[in-house]
């Protein structure tokens, strides 16, 4: 059974992409276009104190008339963050996504951020997963 620590292996690019909480939403917006990002992390002094989706930016921006250029970060970000260990089954982050509708987890090991992870990136695994299973299958069928 493929753990979280095992997605965050096979990623292409780990890299976990981060913002203050004082940067303005436009310059979050920006970050996220360059990266090719759903969402970022905030932190400060080194901890996670929140998450910046583009949903937060759409309903919290510009769905109020707010002013991507001056507004904060920390006035519209995600306070309370949910996370996975590294060591938990993949079905287990699956699950957790699809109950609380979200697409970011950060994930923890030893009290530390590890990394990210998206829908994406569980989904990928799930069809490699499954196509695995299908060669296998096949081949046993097959008497290979």
């Amino acid at each position: 059974m493929a753990t979280v620590r095992d997605l965050l292996k096979n990623k292409k690019v780990n890299s976990i992409f981060s913002l203050a909480p004082s940067a303005t939403v436009l310059d979050a917006m920006k970050m996220m276009a360059e990266h090719n990002i759903g969402a970022a992390l905030v932190m400060e002094s080194g901890e996670v104190v929140g998450i910046l989706s583009e949903r937060d930016i759409v309903r919290k921006v510009e769905l109020q008339g707010r002013n991507s250029a001056t507004a904060l970060v920390r006035d519209i970000m995600t306070e309370k963050v949910l996370y996975v260990e590294a060591a938990q089954p993949v079905e287990e982050c699956m699950a957790l996504m699809t109950e609380k509708r979200i697409r970011h987890l950060p994930v923890m090991e030893n009290g530390k951020l590890a990394g990210v992870v998206s829908v994406g990136d569980v989904l990928y695994d799930a069809i490699h997963e499954r196509d695995f299973m299908i060669k296998q299958l096949e081949h046993y069928i097959h008497g290979q």
